[in-house]
């Protein structure tokens, strides 16, 4: 088995943690500046919105 395809327990345990989706609907050119941001800063946009909510639920739940 070609190692790239193989899920370690992590992946599995993470897969099984983030079992739904948000769409939402944004401007084209705010929403590729945010990805081009996220990538210059080494991180993705799922993680930093992931984060937002986090920390909005967490101030405000």
């Amino acid at each position: 088995m070609d190692v790239s395809a193989r899920k370690t327990d992590k992946d599995t345990k993470k897969a099984k943690n983030k079992d739904s989706q948000l769409i939402l609907r944004l401007d084209k050119a705010e929403r590729d500046a945010f990805v081009e941001l996220c990538k210059e800063m080494d991180t993705s946009a799922a993680r930093e919105i992931r984060g937002f909510i986090r920390k909005f639920l967490k101030k405000n739940g």
